[in-house]
């Protein structure tokens, strides 16, 4: 080819990409303009299918465009070769999802849109149990290895690995009874036929005030907005111990970036909201922020996390 030929090749190539970035541009300035589909992969009632119609109403009415919640319960919420993975990478079929995401080799499939929520969960334990505190329930424990049995809502749920982050700091050994979510563990503590959960505090705030449960912790790295009267696991017996439960929005992998911009922009806007706000702490939901970069950030943080402790101490999870 001579390089005049080469030269009209570049020219029609970079032509090209610019028409490509424009009209990916375009799209997204329009976007959206037509419904959009939110799958959520736990049953109807979850946190993480409340969370998400919570921000429906705001979202439809800035886009100005329906925005359609579709539950399709799998095991512990993660993320498999499903629907959304599958469709389009347009933005117009999204995914919430949680920790146990992670752990599943299939994350890559997509592109991290929005953290929606980053709250820790609540030691709990059955006030029957003589323990009040996290230095006894781990003196217990380092006394009765075994014994205490721990309920969650799944094999790699950030439940079981905030558990099994737990024991592995506090070199204690517990009992794993996994369940298929929160509701049947809470039952069967309640019924003393389990000892501990981590668990949401929408879960078990309620069975903690009327005085059924014992809420030992929480476990986060600092004191949740919506509980500033529980002490961190960190402060009552195990520094540096650190877990919160999350919920954020993916699109498939290969979305344009401006349009996962776009959506970022759109939730953040929703969620600065002091109503949204106030719905979410009133429901034990800590309010995340951030751009779609930041939400990349704290997944590849949170993923060696999980990753390490998974590995380290042969940790089965689905």
């Amino acid at each position: 080819m001579s390089r005049a030929k080469r030269i009209v090749a570049q020219c029609v190539l970079l032509i090209g990409l610019l028409s490509s970035n424009l009209a990916i541009a375009q799209s997204a300035e329009a976007f959206p303009t037509k419904t959009v589909k939110v799958i959520v992969p736990f049953p109807s009632g979850g946190r993480a299918d409340t969370l998400i119609r919570l921000l429906t109403p705001s979202l439809t009415e800035s886009w100005r465009r329906s925005l359609i919640v579709e539950n399709r319960p799998g095991a512990s919420g993660s993320i498999d070769s499903d629907v959304v993975a599958q469709s389009t990478p347009d933005g117009y079929v999204l995914l919430i999802g949680t920790t146990a995401a992670v752990t599943d080799k299939n994350i890559s499939k997509f592109a991290p849109v929005a953290l929606v929520s980053a709250s820790p969960y609540i030691v709990t334990v059955n006030s029957a149990l003589n323990i009040s505190s996290i230095r006894s329930l781990i003196a217990y424990a380092k006394t009765n290895p075994g014994k205490l049995r721990y309920g969650s809502s799944g094999p790699g749920s950030a439940s079981h690995l905030s558990a099994e982050l737990f024991a592995s700091m506090a070199g204690i050994n517990l009992m794993h009874i996994p369940y298929k979510g929160t509701g049947q563990a809470l039952t069967d503590l309640l019924a003393g036929h389990i000892d501990i959960m981590f668990a949401p505090a929408q879960t078990v705030m309620p069975q903690v005030e009327s005085g059924k449960l014992l809420a030992l912790a929480e476990t986060g790295s600092k004191r949740s907005e919506s509980l500033p009267n529980i002490s961190t696991v960190a402060e009552s017996g195990l520094p540096g111990y650190s877990s919160v439960g999350w919920f954020g929005i993916f699109a498939p992998a290969g979305t344009p970036r401006p349009i996962v911009q776009r959506i970022n922009q759109a939730v953040m806007a929703v969620m600065a909201q002091s109503k949204i706000r106030k719905s979410m702490m009133e429901r034990g939901s800590d309010p995340a922020s951030g751009s779609a970069d930041d939400f990349a950030a704290f997944l590849r943080v949170d993923q060696a996390k999980w990753s390490k402790l998974i590995k380290e101490n042969n940790i089965a999870v689905q």
